[in-house]
């Protein structure tokens, strides 16, 4: 399961669909529950971010 969350199109797809749901989620859920959602949301997009340059990072010491 670990190889699978960290591959590079996984990243990509959770880093990429958190951030937009993160930035509409105020907008559409009221109130309270949208600020939660977005950051939460935020939260996985960042660390999902994260991930990517990391490997982007070893994959470039490796080269």
């Amino acid at each position: 399961m670990k190889a699978l969350l960290s591959s590079k199109p996984v990243l990509w797809f959770l880093f990429l669909f958190n951030l937009v749901v993160a930035a509409v989620a105020p907008f559409v859920v009221d109130g309270g529950q949208g600020v939660a959602t977005a950051v939460g949301m935020g939260v996985v997009s960042l660390g999902a971010g994260s991930a990517l340059l990391k490997g982007r990072k070893e994959g470039q010491h490796a080269a």
